[in-house]
């Protein structure tokens, strides 16, 4: 097919879509399973090795249960792929992008499962369903709903209850370390911001990291903890004692003069000098990818890990 012209090609995939949307995919002869997920109920048979992943999470989670996807959506960042996981995955086939999956290219790769979310791909659900078996998780942050979706979903039930308990154990083991360093200061209370060019992003107990940071332990103030959805937008310095926390994780998605100058702006600022954390010498730059764009169970891991490594080498300094 590589050797067919551009407008060929096109067409013989528009044409092998188009019987994939005309037909449902066959059943096989062997024993189904069905799995719940957030758009239905999916019947699946065997185990899946032809699978596409529509969002990070998916492919995080995929990977860390040993199966290479046969396509991913191009990474928000650090294209085509993310740099921790480029090891498991170093020629990955790309399907477009997560807000916006090339059907052509789902078609051409003739996958036997497709990972999506409601999120992302409701409005497509029933195309996606057509070409392959598709489950959707209902978000696309949650590393635990997605792992154990996928572990459902490739017939590795096993593999992600192992994945999800040993992570536990990492976090609450992580947890009784840092109680037991810092006594009667435990819980310690944190925040996670990320600066952009006009306004300070604050991610919250539901976002990605927050939830990794409450398994292993840590508090929040009591207004960030009445706060629901995943974060929350500060345009003004005024927000700043929004902030406060014994140690603050700040992110960087990008670093364009615009961003640094709001960076250096807030940073000046009388009131980010008073808080908690800035006193005590506990800002840390964090990865934006692992901390926030993944999604995935390997990037939960490496939250832990940061942690572990920068309130020691803190206590240490």
């Amino acid at each position: 097919m590589d050797g067919l012209p551009s407008t060929d090609r096109r067409r013989l995939l528009l044409g092998a879509a188009g019987l994939c949307l005309a037909a449902p995919w066959p059943a096989r002869a062997v024993q189904a399973r069905t799995v719940a997920h957030a758009l239905g109920d999916t019947t699946l048979t065997g185990q899946p090795s032809r699978v596409i992943t529509l969002f990070q999470g998916a492919t995080d989670a995929a990977l860390a249960l040993g199966l290479r996807p046969v396509g991913v959506v191009e990474s928000w960042t650090e294209k085509p792929v993310y740099r921790y996981l480029r090891e498991r995955l170093p020629a990955p086939a790309l399907v477009g992008l997560e807000t916006q999956p090339s059907l052509e290219d789902v078609v051409y790769l003739a996958p036997d499962l497709i990972v999506a979310s409601r999120f992302r791909n409701e409005r497509i659900y029933g195309l996606l369903s057509r070409i392959a078996p598709t489950v959707a998780a209902e978000d696309v942050y949650d590393f635990r709903a997605t792992t154990a979706l996928v572990g459902a979903a490739l017939g590795r039930e096993a593999q992600a209850d192992a994945l999800l308990a040993a992570f536990e154990q990492e976090a609450r083991a992580l947890g009784a370390t840092l109680a037991a360093r810092h006594g009667a200061q435990w819980p310690m209370r944190a925040s996670v911001i990320e600066f952009r060019e006009d306004h300070v992003r604050a991610y919250l107990p539901d976002s990605f990291s927050g939830g990794v940071l409450g398994t292993v332990g840590f508090g929040r103030t009591r207004v960030q903890a009445g706060e629901r959805g995943p974060l929350r937008k500060l345009g003004s310095h005024e927000n700043i004692p929004f902030l406060d926390a014994d140690v603050i994780f700040v992110l960087m998605r990008t670093r364009t003069d615009a961003v640094q100058r709001n960076l250096d702006a807030w940073q000046r600022h009388p009131l980010w000098q008073r808080l908690a954390a800035v006193r005590a010498g506990r800002v840390f730059p964090v990865d934006n990818v692992v901390w926030n764009l993944s999604g995935g169970i390997l990037a939960a891991q490496g939250v832990c890990r940061d942690v572990r490594r920068l309130l020691a080498s803190a206590e240490s300094s």
